[in-house]
């Protein structure tokens, strides 16, 4: 070998030297951080899936991932329903932060004139990631504005004109820009055009947002059999992990669907069907020699009743808005061969806010987490790769006028202004049947959990989307918050 050939070799070896000791050689670090494929999906609660206990649903691609990765026990959204959900996820910021209080309803801010992104005032995932030298794709439902056009650093961007879905079949879509309907069964849809992602950037960094709108649990579609490869084999199954209950009398939305064998096979026939979709991108993701060197993590926007508590749906179908746990707990499950010990679980008390934080500092990007709006997102990125943390099990919730916090044995409810109130002993009673907030001998209790919920809105409400203290927010609400029903910057575009 010629000298000057011995000395670029040994320099090129310094220079690896040094990325590789943590100096700051960005191009380096890029080249080695690993791939994020974030698979979301809708209205899906843990209770639904195998590797959670449910033994009528066939889920075995995602119970796969459970086994070769770590499953969180207790996850939890903080809220009911998708758009303010999608936005925790996405920012780590709570409602009163983030001011998407509700879904967004069809229509503007999603397409149309006066269209925009809820969340582009704030340094979001995608944002953050796209600075960073991760290719962005958007696969499936984004339900957070100006569907029309990619957002949020993202550059691949298939998705949906609004966020409701009423038909998997001959459902419209967006792609290029514009909106047309699409034949195909739309979960297998979405997966089609993320394996085409992953094919396209296979030799760059790349964070893929697999956003399914299934299994979604609501809807006329409820009533008509399933198309997909599995309605055959739930045809005539019972299915009895969806409790037959009577209908609680909170229920508001949903009565038609509660005990009843046509919605609960339906469900369960979609959910398999998003299954299918996990494997397919898994086996991708092996095919083109991406596994070991990309994250999976698979959760829910929140979660659904699925007869529990005599309810059918999430938070927004029953009046007073209701906070039961098989509505708000979802699956959480990491993957990451080499890093992330296969078969591991884990027992804190996550919130979906948690995950932003941890993400970044998982990927070497904890430098990026925005110091202002302060997120109450907590890192347990340590934890993902078996090392012990200090960890308060309590996470919080808040929908409109409802707020909740819940620890490892007690769950409160407050609503704003005129109750009613709820307290859980959720060690004795998991089922959330006896309300305990008017027991005198659990007062000083009550109190005590009162006081952790006012001091962390105290801590973390941003004045202007708190609408506990006369704020606003940027959907239309299902409830009455003080002081006025629809505040100003519900009908207001946001500066960006």
């Amino acid at each position: 070998m010629r000298v000057d050939q011995l000395w670029a070799v040994r320099c090129l070896g310094a220079l690896l030297a040094l990325a590789g000791a943590g100096l700051p050689w960005g191009w380096a670090a890029e080249a080695h951080r690993p791939n994020v494929l974030l698979i979301l999906t809708d209205n899906q609660a843990a209770w639904t899936l195998g590797c959670y206990g449910n033994r009528d649903i066939r889920t075995p691609n995602i119970d796969r991932l459970a086994r070769e990765g770590m499953l969180f026990t207790r996850c939890f959204a903080s809220n009911g329903v998708c758009s303010p959900t999608r936005a925790t996820l996405l920012t780590g910021l709570i409602p009163s932060q983030h001011g998407v209080h509700c879904y967004l309803q069809a229509g503007p801010p999603q397409v149309g004139p006066g269209s925009y992104s809820t969340i582009r005032e704030f340094r979001s995932l995608p944002k953050i990631l796209a600075e960073s030298g991760y290719v962005c794709g958007l696969s499936g439902k984004w339900h957070l504005g100006d569907n029309l056009h990619p957002q949020e650093g993202f550059t691949f961007w298939v998705t949906r004109p609004h966020g409701h879905t009423d038909a998997f079949y001959d459902a419209e879509v967006i792609e290029d820009g514009k909106i047309r309907k699409e034949p195909t069964y739309l979960t297998d849809f979405w997966t089609g055009r993320a394996v085409g992602f992953l094919e396209e950037n296979r030799a760059r960094p790349f964070f893929l947002f697999l956003a399914y709108n299934g299994p979604y649990g609501l809807g006329r579609s409820l009533l008509r059999p399933a198309r997909n490869r599995h309605a055959e084999y739930y045809a005539d199954k019972e299915l009895p992990s969806f409790p037959r209950e009577k209908m609680h009398p909170w229920l508001f939305h949903n009565k038609e669907y509660l005990n009843n064998p046509q919605a609960i096979r339906r469900y369960a026939a979609e959910i398999s069907g998003v299954d299918d979709g996990v494997g397919r991108v898994l086996d991708a993701l092996k095919r083109l020699g991406l596994d070991e060197n990309t994250l999976v993590i698979y959760t829910a926007d929140q979660g659904l009743a699925g007869g529990h508590n005599g309810v059918w749906g999430m938070g927004d179908h029953t009046r007073p808005l209701h906070t039961f746990d098989p509505g708000i707990h979802v699956p959480m499950i990491y993957r990451h061969p080499g890093r992330i010990r296969a078969g591991s679980q884990s027992e804190l008390m996550v919130a979906n806010y948690d995950l932003f934080p941890t993400l970044l500092d998982y990927l070497g990007l904890a430098d990026k987490i925005p110091g202002t709006p302060r997120s109450p997102g907590r890192d347990y990125s340590a934890a993902l790769e078996g090392g012990r943390i200090a960890w308060d099990n309590v996470v919080f919730y808040e929908f409109e006028n409802t707020r909740m916090i819940r620890t490892a044995d007690w769950k409160y409810t407050r609503r704003y202004p005129d109750g009613p109130d709820e307290m859980y002993d959720l060690a004795n009673d998991p089922a959330e049947r006896s309300n305990l907030a008017r027991y005198q001998p659990c007062e000083p209790t009550l109190n005590a959990l009162r006081r952790r919920l006012d001091e962390f809105f105290a801590r973390y409400a941003e004045a202007k989307y708190d609408l506990w203290q006369g704020g606003g927010s940027k959907s239309p609400l299902v409830t009455r918050p003080a002081p006025r029903e629809r505040p100003a910057a519900a009908r207001k575009k946001p500066k960006a």
